[in-house]
């Protein structure tokens, strides 16, 4: 079978593991000194100044929008997040009591639409934007950027599908003021499951470590503590189970950590056979409606394969058939998934619907071969 993903923790790493496991004194397994490692080195591959990891990508984009709600940082409730996007891109702010809106993808890079995003932001002024990287696919980060910056607007960037993607050199995940990553096991890398956020914004850094671990202070440094113990008068005893604002338990662990440290040094090699694959599959694919726009000062730690084929049903039995795994394209429209319309509404996204009814994605990951992407153009194509 010629699978969607491939495996990123492979048996050495299941030694050294092992051997970290096997020391005569029983290492820290629950968060720990490697879970501030492993943030440290993650803040400096990507080139910000903090990042704080949890349990998954999808606690990534929880914590973050609870974190700016309960510290008064958005300007109101309201949160545009793409119709062609995950489950839980929508379901966090619902849960949080937000507002969300849904704003239809282009078909270039399978973005918002950016016509249609500023015409959202001028008629509902919205306090936030989650814009979805889509299949490590980049998006013309300078217009989104100069639209948010324009209309008062948070950028977030959810970059759980494209680690490692880079807009003119700059990865994405440092543009907005908090991005996501995932390290689920399907995903560029893998912690097994696990996430990062990534900021430069101290205070939010802070809202984070906090509301990661109950709301807490314990995980803050030194003089943010006494801060805090000075500003509610309470000593260094009562502190250990005081709680300064609401929060989860969203971490991981240091188990985790440990295979998420060698995971970060295999992203390059990773990516580079990502964006190779990416670009033999754009030059020989032929049955695809997707013109995807792929500058030359970008770079696209591709995910998946997205394709828009009106042959879609045809193409899909015929790579199953033939071993070869496929998927709808991402989750398809959210709109038309019943935990929108059922609480929403009907709405209509052109785009997305069309995405929705004739898109799919196929595989390309890291451990692909020349001859594997071969047989899948060939039955793409109808050859």
């Amino acid at each position: 079978m010629i699978k969607l993903v491939s495996d990123t923790i492979n048996k050495q790493d299941i030694a050294s593991l092992i051997e970290w496991l096997s020391q005569d004194e029983i290492p820290q397994l629950t968060k720990g000194k490697l879970t501030i490692q492993l943030e440290e080195k993650w803040a400096n591959k990507l080139g910000t100044k903090y990042s704080v990891f949890v349990n998954s990508g999808s606690s990534a984009i929880l914590l973050t929008l609870a974190a700016l709600k309960w510290t008064g940082r958005l300007k109101n409730f309201k949160v545009v997040i793409p119709s062609l996007s995950w489950a839980t891109d929508l379901s966090s702010p619902v849960l949080l009591g937000l507002e969300p809106i849904l704003c239809d993808c282009n078909l270039e890079d399978l973005s918002c639409d950016l016509n249609k995003l500023e015409q959202i932001f001028e008629k509902e002024k919205p306090g936030a934007l989650i814009l979805v990287s889509v299949l490590g696919l980049v998006p013309n980060m300078d217009a989104v950027v100069e639209l948010c910056k324009k209309h008062n607007v948070i950028l977030l960037e959810d970059v759980c599908e494209s680690m490692g993607s880079k807009y003119k050199g700059k990865y994405l995940g440092t543009f907005g003021l908090a991005s996501f990553f995932s390290m689920y096991f399907g995903h560029h890398l893998s912690t097994i499951e696990g996430g990062f956020i990534n900021t430069d914004d101290e205070d939010l850094y802070y809202a984070l470590l906090m509301m990661r671990s109950h709301g807490w202070a314990r995980d803050l440094p030194a003089h943010k503590q006494l801060e805090y113990n000075n500003k509610y008068n309470v000593d260094n005893f009562k502190a250990l189970y005081n709680f300064y604002t609401f929060g989860f338990n969203l971490r991981s662990t240091d188990l985790q950590a440990f295979i998420g440290l060698r995971a970060i040094d295999k992203l390059d090699r990773f990516a580079e056979n990502r964006n190779n694959n990416f670009k033999y599959y754009m030059a020989n694919l032929k049955n695809n409606e997707l013109n995807l726009r792929n500058n030359e000062d970008d770079f696209i730690s591709n995910f998946a394969i997205p394709v828009i084929s009106k042959d879609k049903k045809t193409i899909v039995k015929n790579l199953i058939d033939n071993q070869i795994e496929c998927r709808p394209l991402i989750a398809g429209d959210l709109s038309q998934k019943p935990f929108w319309y059922d609480y929403f509404g009907e709405v209509y996204m052109e785009n997305c619907s069309k995405i929705d009814e004739f898109g799919f994605y196929i595989p390309n990951h890291q451990d692909l071969t020349k001859e594997q992407i071969d047989q899948i153009i060939k039955i793409v194509n109808n050859e």
